[in-house]
């Protein structure tokens, strides 16, 4: 009995390590998502698997042309995919984009609620980068 409560015991804390280990890879490293739309098309295909990449703005800027997973301004429980077009101070149109923003655009342009529809994007709903898409595997591809 006592062998088997060890084995229950040891069991337990790979099973504990393994969950504080994946918690802390997603909030604060890599994280699995679909595309859900077709504002980034042909780039992106709605329902295509993505793995973002969320350390790489903790330790890094977006730069303009980075494919970026951010909150919705209007809802900032949704998440959408765009590309970052341009960051603070950059030109755009009749003014410069303002410090802590950035302007962001679907690559499918004629069918995407983007920074032309709800503004420039502050940049602390900035999630992650678009690191690859893995699925359909005929389409894999890195970012």
């Amino acid at each position: 009995m006592q062998r088997i409560r060890t084995e229950l015991v040891a069991w337990f804390k790979v099973l504990e390590s393994s969950v504080l280990y994946a918690t802390i890879v997603v909030t604060f490293g890599i994280q699995v998502a679909r595309v859900d739309g077709r504002s980034m098309d042909p780039t992106l295909r709605d329902q295509d698997r993505l793995v973002v990449n969320k350390l790489a703005y903790q330790i890094g800027e977006p730069q303009p042309g980075d494919i970026v997973m951010m909150r919705y301004p209007a809802d900032p429980d949704k998440s959408f995919v765009k590309r970052m077009i341009a960051k603070e101070g950059d030109d755009w149109g009749p003014e410069a984009i303002p410090a802590g923003y950035c302007f962001v655009l679907g690559d499918n342009r004629s069918n995407s609620s983007d920074s032309r529809i709800f503004g420039f994007v502050p940049n602390k709903y900035i999630i992650a980068k678009v690191q690859l898409r893995w699925w359909p595997l005929s389409a894999f591809t890195l970012y």
